[in-house]
């Protein structure tokens, strides 16, 4: 039995022994180590790299994960680490401040990380100064700054192609020589940004450069710079001429001596192209007799012509004014504009859909100014969907909603708010118009005080907590 305890002991001495000797000889492995080298300025619209020294034991392998914010996107956003180096690739997008978040982690399930800053910066694109007539088949590219010298028309049978991104100047001008992109009927306008690169109208005084959206210098109330967008079609109007009604007239800013100013015909679903993600700014220059350009004229457009995401910022003259036609527009924003909101005239027949409209400013602005027919061809239109701010700081519109006696409309699902005192809504007696659910964001006992008339069923007072209508405002990030 003595001789047994022993040999047990002894067993037990040695494998003590032993474990106490692996774990004195374990290896102890070195944290990750990962930092960035500077990123130098790189321009808008190009691809950089940025480099990181790395180190990982040995024995170890690692992975690496990114993250970005600002205006960049990464070609990879993770991967294996190979050696002591790693170069992470990305595209600029946006002009701005941006970073570049890498991790990286060992087997070990160790992990490092370390943070690059990157500074995207504008390219100052080449100007092109562009007059006269468009014909044939003719594309702006993003690469360059498109400078308007006067009145550019795209002539009946051309078409513009615009790329997404490109940047537009007018140059100031007023009367006959006011500065405008004038689309003649038969003409057709391919204008299509997108929410990350949207086409920009603006003033030559705006420094604005490809890759920017938000100009560096121009405050958005600074109105007037130049002319506008001008687009005329085919389609069905009902106005009149010093010889009476007529089926083509000539648009409001375009000499008569100028034939590619007649709008109108008989093709309700004619196509001038389309127009999407596109900002028009600063304009509305003076033509005459207090007479200015709208941010986007539309004269007699046919149903087959695309409008979606338009915006109109600091016009001097009407936002979007239609003349006849059959066009439909979908999400669109108005706002610092000196006159009227959305204004229709001679039997505008389509829809506008989702909406904003924000502060019309001056004598005799309206929020909507909505006008009947000129002629014996009458048509109705829909506008519906919308939030409107009628007053914002010492900005106000005179007028809420505005209708002649012959006027045809359908007014659906607006909401009203920043109303002060004398705005109203006009003519309610108007037997075609018709008003359902527009909320006002006035107190109940006060309601009839902003209609002109005996209160149409389908106006009500809410707050802004019972509101059930407006714009889909999700949409309007770009």
């Amino acid at each position: 039995m003595k001789r047994l305890l022993t040999s047990l002991l002894s067993i037990s001495l040695l494998a003590f022994a032993t474990s106490c000797g692996n774990d004195e000889s374990e290896k102890v492995y070195a944290d990750p180590i990962i930092a960035s080298a500077p990123v130098a300025d790189i321009k808008v619209g190009t691809s950089g790299t940025a480099n990181f020294t790395v180190s990982v034991d040995s024995d170890l392998t690692a992975t690496w994960e990114a993250n970005t914010t600002g205006g960049i996107t990464l070609a990879a956003a993770n991967g294996t680490v190979s050696g002591n180096s790693l170069e992470v690739n990305f595209t600029a997008t946006t002009v701005g401040a941006a970073s570049l978040a890498v991790t990286i982690t060992d087997s070990n399930g160790k992990k490092a990380n370390t943070t690059a800053a990157i500074n995207v910066i504008a390219s100052i694109a080449p100007v092109k100064i562009v007059n006269g007539n468009v014909s044939g088949l003719r594309t702006w590219s993003k690469d360059s700054i498109y400078q308007l010298a006067g009145r550019v028309t795209v002539v009946s049978g051309a078409t513009l192609t615009i790329q997404a991104g490109t940047i537009i100047k007018g140059q100031p001008g007023t009367g006959a020589n006011a500065t405008a992109l004038l689309i003649a009927r038969g003409a057709k306008l391919n204008a299509s940004g997108t929410e990350s690169a949207p086409i920009i109208f603006t003033s030559t005084q705006d420094n604005i450069q490809p890759g920017q959206i938000v100009s560096p210098n121009m405050t958005p109330d600074i109105s007037g710079l130049w002319g506008g967008l001008i687009i005329l079609g085919n389609a069905r109007i009902s106005a009149s001429n010093s010889n009476g009604e007529s089926s083509e007239v000539q648009i409001e800013g375009i000499p008569t001596s100028d034939s590619n100013g007649l709008y109108g015909g008989t093709n309700d679903t004619d196509n001038s192209g389309t127009i999407k993600y596109v900002s028009v700014r600063h304009g509305g220059s003076n033509i005459g007799a207090g007479n200015e350009i709208n941010g986007i004229t539309l004269g007699g457009v046919g149903s087959g012509t695309v409008i979606d995401h338009v915006e109109v910022v600091a016009n001097q003259d009407d936002g979007i004014e239609f003349f006849g036609g059959a066009v439909n527009v979908k999400n669109a924003v108005v706002w610092n504009i000196n006159d009227d909101g959305i204004d229709t005239d001679q039997s505008w027949s389509g829809t506008i859909d989702n909406f904003v409209v924000i502060a019309p400013n001056t004598s005799g602005a309206h929020c909507f100014e909505l006008d009947g027919p000129e002629g014996s061809f009458a048509a109705g239109h829909i506008i519906k969907n919308g939030s409107v701010i009628a007053s914002a700081g010492d900005r106000k519109a005179t007028d809420l909603i505005n209708t002649d006696d012959n006027s045809i409309v359908a007014l659906e699902n607006i909401y009203i708010t920043g109303i002060v005192a004398g705005q109203i809504i006009n003519r309610v007696t108007a037997p075609l118009v018709s008003y359902t659910k527009i909320e006002l964001n006035v107190p109940a006992a006060d309601l009839a005080s902003f209609v002109n008339g005996t209160v149409p069923a389908g106006i009500k007072a809410v707050t802004p907590a019972t509101k059930t209508v407006g714009a889909n405002i999700t949409v309007f990030g770009w």
